[in-house]
């Protein structure tokens, strides 16, 4: 079966980085689009980055442009985030998912096929 297993959370202070990572397996990593969404308490799950089949498109929420990178590896079937100048408000639990490569990135929860357990994020201030 598919399975989809973040890492790389934790507890940092304002203005750190940190970088996630999520093994995939159960799948053909190649043929998914691959994102990270994240759920703060309280509040609906957000999209955060995405990444096509080849990494040569990416796409991310505006929050996060230019602090975080999302990128993968194929050949070891993982996608990575990684994130810089963290913020208070981006406390939250992230979550890898992926969804079968159409041509585009989506942003919404519905269209994700597969979800990861999460990992938590705490970013102190």
């Amino acid at each position: 079966q598919v399975q989809l297993v973040e890492s790389g959370g934790g507890l940092v202070q304002a203005g750190d980085s940190l970088r996630l990572s999520c093994a995939a397996s159960g799948l053909t990593f190649s043929s998914y689009t691959m994102a990270w969404f994240r759920q703060a308490p309280g509040k609906e799950r957000t999209f955060v980055a995405g990444i096509n089949w080849s990494g040569g498109s990416t796409y991310y929420a505006d929050s996060v442009k230019g602090r975080f990178t999302i990128s993968r590896d194929n050949a070891k079937n993982r996608v990575y985030l990684q994130m810089n100048s963290l913020k208070p408000e981006e406390t939250a639990v992230y979550y890898c998912a992926a969804k079968l490569r159409n041509g585009v990135i989506g942003t919404m929860v519905y269209e994700y096929n597969y979800w990861g357990q999460g990992t938590q994020v705490t970013v102190s201030s």
